[in-house]
């Protein structure tokens, strides 16, 4: 229980002792907004490294090479752990919006944060306003910023199973002709999810597949690039799965 209670105290002192920092961040976007975004990145990184230390997490990153930095792109994962965010946040190599649930609105602080690096609410129960949320993603990449999206919709609670990936996530890639970067998480639901309430000392593998570009598929394939891009992760994570069942036999 201790790496609990570490992770919740620090998360709680940052989002209220950052106060000065988000009222300084605001008064900087007032004159620069792309000094605003890169500060705000390079603080909540931070502080996400830091929530990574106190459980005892360590992540291994493969593939990091696939992903472009001169362009934005759309990350595209599975999702097992509310410690999916902090482990590909701290990646990112430029400015990265999430789609988060409308339910994040309530966090005072957290969603003033949220806010400052591009993340966008959605409401899974309204499609108008979920439209809307990908419009405003299109804009985005449009100007620059990354999109990331889980497209299974909510936390998988099952393990080594994968649920639908939503065909409406990857119009950002369809409208903008950004790149589509598979990452595939392993183990990140053993950091917290497999025992509540414990936080249990963990290792995650986080893998980045090559860009897909959707011009560059058959048209079939696009009409079904959630699936496609699902077999890809999907081939990725029981591959790293027999590998971690190698070592555990060694």
């Amino acid at each position: 229980m201790i790496r609990l209670i570490l992770v919740a105290v620090f998360v709680v002192l940052f989002l209220v002792l950052s106060t000065p920092l988000l009222i300084a961040e605001w008064i900087i976007g007032k004159f620069n907004m792309d000094i605003k975004s890169r500060s705000s990145l390079a603080i909540v990184k931070w502080a996400f490294r830091v929530v990574l230390f106190l459980a005892g997490t360590t992540v291994t990153v493969r593939g990091e090479e696939n992903v472009p930095r001169d362009t934005p792109v759309l990350y595209i994962g599975n999702h097992r752990s509310y410690f999916d965010i902090v482990i590909t946040y701290i990646r990112v190599p430029r400015l990265t919006g999430y789609i988060a649930k409308k339910e994040m609105l309530k966090w005072p602080f957290l969603v003033n944060w949220m806010r400052n690096l591009h993340c966008l609410f959605l409401d899974r129960n309204d499609i108008k306003q979920g439209l809307k949320v990908i419009l405003d993603a299109i804009e985005k990449v449009k100007s620059g910023i990354s999109i990331c999206i889980f497209p299974e919709g909510t936390r998988n609670r099952v393990n080594h199973t994968f649920m639908e990936f939503h065909e409406g996530s990857f119009k950002i890639a369809a409208k903008t002709g950004c790149p589509i970067i598979p990452m595939t998480i392993y183990n990140s639901a053993d950091i917290f999810e497999d025992h509540l309430p414990k936080i249990k000392k963990t290792h995650v593998i986080l893998e980045y597949g090559k860009p897909i570009y959707m011009k560059d598929l058959s048209k079939e394939d696009q009409k079904k690039i959630g699936v496609y891009t699902q077999n890809i992760i999907k081939e990725n994570y029981f591959k790293i799965k027999e590998e971690a069942a190698a070592l555990t036999i060694k």
